[in-house]
């Protein structure tokens, strides 16, 4: 025990005193960020909006959450990460109170799409500022620690979700979420502003190549496309089935998505120190994370026993730990060739493009064909995506 407790300690070694406060700051914004799991089944059971409308509501969702990467990206060059972040937490925290005031279908629409403007140019910016606060050698490490910090607010996340609900109803849920948002951007202010912050990366190129004509980078990005694909259904369509299907209450179905956070914060860090050890190609980790998270979905059209969706839960959150930073270390390190504001606003959209048809498919998918031919055809995509990562390490190799 004393050496597994030493070896998870070492695993967060050598990160900077930056990566550690963008960490918190993230942590801060998403133990707020309870809505986002729950709004499926808020827009159905509180507003009281059917299951093609709830799809259009997510694709709001994510058209807002593509245009944000976007707007994000370009402003990020533009104006530097720091400004970014800072007009970004601020501003959804206002929005994210406001949204609460919203009852009818057309005004949830576009409130939706307008926060998520505003809330998703922080992604591309904050993997920008990343690079700037890491060394070159602790990237995929740092990518991991806020993946932690995401986690472990959002394993706090959905059980106090599930208990405000019980409690307070869904408006709740607003308030936390937009007073999180607003403290988050305080703390930037405090500890991340540019006359305190360290800059440990600060190489540019000097010739950028645009990131929309790197082929490679566009294959790249349509994998992931269908990767976030399968991955969103567990916090749109997923929530649904297992109110619909094991008739789960809020509360379990928070601790359901609370795990998730849980083992993530608990075993991310170690499980891709040692990954690294072991020397294989990042393509080859994330080929390795989307078959898991394809063979969850495929496991809840084979067993009808309710433990199946721990299952799964568990499949689908070592698939999500081992792709997501490798995924986002392949983007950055790609981003070098270019400018790095453009490299990762497009890999911050290629999970907002999941968004917009994702979420919306499911719903129609599940009203109109049932949930065996939803899972099933979401394993099929899965299946496609890891094709395409299969066509990169090809390419990879023979580059070499």
């Amino acid at each position: 025990m004393k050496k597994l407790y030493t070896n998870y300690i070492d695993s967060f070694k050598g990160l900077s005193k930056e990566v550690w406060w963008l960490s918190l700051i993230t942590l801060i914004n998403r133990a707020g960020t309870m809505v986002i799991p729950f709004l499926s089944l808020y827009l159905k059971n509180d507003v009281g909006l059917t299951f093609e409308n709830v799809g259009v509501v997510m694709s709001c969702f994510g058209a807002g959450s593509l245009i944000g990467s976007w707007l994000g990206g370009t402003l990020t060059d533009k104006f530097g990460y720091y400004k970014v972040m800072l007009f970004s937490l601020f501003t959804s925290g206002i929005l994210f109170i406001g949204l609460q005031f919203l009852h009818d279908y057309y005004s949830i629409c576009a409130g939706i799409f307008i926060l998520m403007i505003v809330a998703d140019c922080f992604r591309p910016a904050a993997f920008v500022a990343l690079i700037a606060y890491s060394k070159p050698e602790n990237k995929t490490r740092s990518v991991t620690l806020i993946r932690l910090a995401i986690n472990l607010g959002f394993s706090a996340g959905p059980a106090l979700g599930g208990i405000i609900i019980t409690s307070l109803g869904y408006i709740g849920l607003f308030w936390v979420d937009g007073i999180t948002c607003v403290l988050a951007s305080i703390l930037l202010l405090i500890v991340l502003n540019p006359k305190k912050a360290r800059v440990m990366d600060s190489s540019k190129n000097e010739s950028p190549k645009s990131a929309y004509t790197d082929g490679y980078y566009w294959v790249f990005i349509v994998a992931m496309v269908l990767f976030g694909f399968c991955f969103v259904q567990y916090f749109s369509t997923v929530p649904v089935y297992y109110s619909d299907a094991y008739k789960l209450s809020e509360f379990k179905i928070g601790l359901l998505l609370a795990m998730n956070g849980f083992l993530i914060f608990a075993f991310e860090m170690p499980l891709i120190k040692y990954l690294e050890k072991l020397n294989h190609s990042k393509v080859t980790y994330v080929i390795f994370g989307l078959i898991l998270v394809g063979l969850s979905f495929a496991l809840l059209n084979i067993f009808s026993w309710v433990g199946i969706l721990v299952v799964g839960m568990l499949l689908m959150t070592i698939g999500e730990m081992i792709a997501f930073p490798f995924s986002n270390a392949i983007a950055m390190e790609r981003s070098k060739r270019g400018k790095q504001g453009e490299y990762m606003a497009l890999y911050s959209i290629a999970f907002s493009i999941s968004h917009i048809f994702a979420h919306n498919y499911g719903m129609h998918s599940i009203a109109n064909n049932g949930y065996i031919f939803t899972w099933n055809s979401i394993t099929v995509i899965a299946v496609i995506g890891i094709a395409l990562l299969f066509i990169l390490k090809r390419i990879t190799i023979a580059n070499k």
